[in-house]
């Protein structure tokens, strides 16, 4: 007992001679049932919040500079050793051929009335240096680089449905109406579309295979799935265009060509609302054709970008020709990940909201999951004789909604959540 008390009175003496001396422990946990042990200097509490405190800003930052590599720079992803080349004069062939072009893929785009090639760059060029050469040869080229996209979803207790209030709704909601995504691969033996309208193709590149079908599972079963897995539009015909594969490396990916596939696809199936929950940057091929589209009476709807409030604009959603939807938590506050901009439009809740995916279910965020929302709600306005063109959709959408941010529309909120019953 005396050796005890001798020891412990030890302890305390050594412990207070250090703490003298600026030297001290704390005990963090790891989130398991062991602890670990981490030095701190100066013996002072506010010094070890600090410290905390900064690993902590280090870890966030750690994370959004991982998400960040895409939304830096997102026209720096692209097709290696590929340009997309729309409706060339006659003479396009024999002059690329002589500068060492190669056609990879010629493909007729009836509906968008486009001759698309893909083609293979000369050997010793890069991308860049293929287009200028091409560019200063054919002044006037309709040519870009073969643009990648992204699913724009987060990492990460409701769903859309009953967050927007149409859980009182019958599943009858949407029967007559035709929506089209482009998006990601969808699993339609997936319980949550058994007995629903879907319709899917891919338009991955021959060769390489089908990505994952999370997204668009998840996406799809917004728009058009059963009631009890948060299906806004239950009796819609959905038409589902996966633009998504695996490279050489496995990555997942998508370009350009295969969104104008899906979407030459889509205007055949005489859809009038598409939806794209996908992010890339602006490209001049895409560009002149979603703007072509948007003239012919279909109205798309895009998710406005997860890169963060100080990125770049995300297209498509940034081209006046698209319907921009931002997304917001159970708390009104914006999605944290969000793109800000002067081409948001609209906002719709986006975070943790439980989706269908492969196997069963989830809770995603990202502005792909607001989207469909918008997507869905316009179909349903078409459907009642609202005039079909995006600043139609603006000014009618535009009367229900609730103000979100400052007065009027803002770079957060857009105008802000449209807040309207579905026609059923």
């Amino acid at each position: 007992m005396r050796n005890f008390i001798i020891t412990i009175a030890t302890v305390l003496i050594l412990v207070l001679i250090l703490g003298a001396a600026g030297v001290g422990y704390l005990f963090i946990s790891s989130g398991s049932k062991s602890s670990k042990v981490a030095r701190y200097a100066g013996g002072s509490k506010v010094q070890v919040t600090q410290t905390i405190r900064s690993a902590d800003r280090l870890k966030r930052s750690s994370r959004r500079a991982r998400l960040s590599g895409f939304a830096r720079s997102p026209e720096s992803f692209y097709e290696k050793g590929e340009l997309v080349v729309a409706n060339p004069p006659i003479n396009f062939l024999a002059v690329a051929g002589k500068l060492g072009f190669s056609v990879l893929e010629k493909v007729r785009l009836s509906e968008l009335d486009l001759t698309l090639y893909r083609m293979g760059t000369p050997g010793g060029k890069t991308v860049m240096e293929a287009r200028a050469m091409l560019a200063r040869r054919i002044p006037g080229l309709n040519m870009d680089v073969n643009q990648q996209f992204q699913p724009q979803q987060g990492a990460i207790k409701a769903t859309v449905r009953s967050l927007v209030g149409w859980a009182k709704y019958p599943s009858s909601c949407g029967r007559g109406i035709k929506i089209g995504m482009i998006d990601a691969a969808v699993d339609i033996t997936h319980p949550a579309l058994k007995g629903r309208n879907i319709i899917f193709r891919s338009f991955h590149k021959r060769g390489r295979r089908m990505g994952p079908a999370d997204h668009g599972t998840a996406v799809a079963t917004i728009l058009a799935g059963r009631p009890e897995w948060g299906g806004l539009l239950p009796s819609a015909s959905l038409y589902a265009a996966n633009m998504f594969e695996r490279n050489e490396t496995g990555k997942v990916v998508g370009n350009g060509v295969a969104l104008l596939k899906g979407l030459n696809w889509l205007l055949k199936k005489g859809v009038k609302v598409i939806n794209m929950s996908i992010a890339g940057a602006d490209n001049k091929v895409i560009r002149k054709i979603l703007k072509r589209v948007g003239a012919r009476g279909v109205v798309m709807v895009a998710a406005a970008g997860n890169w963060g409030p100080t990125a770049r604009p995300a297209y498509p959603a940034a081209y006046r020709e698209v319907v921009a939807v931002t997304a917001f938590n159970y708390r009104k506050l914006i999605y944290s990940y969000a793109n800000n901009g002067s081409y948001i439009d609209f906002a719709a809740p986006g975070v943790q909201i439980w989706t269908a995916v492969p196997g069963g279910g989830k809770f995603q965020s990202g502005t792909s999951f607001a989207s469909p929302y918008v997507a869905a709600l316009v179909a349903s306005e078409i459907s009642r004789g609202v005039r079909a063109t995006p600043d139609g959709i603006r000014a009618d959408l535009r009367k229900n909604v609730i103000d979100m941010g400052m007065g009027g529309k803002d770079k957060v909120f857009g105008w802000g959540f449209v807040l309207k019953a579905p026609r059923c």
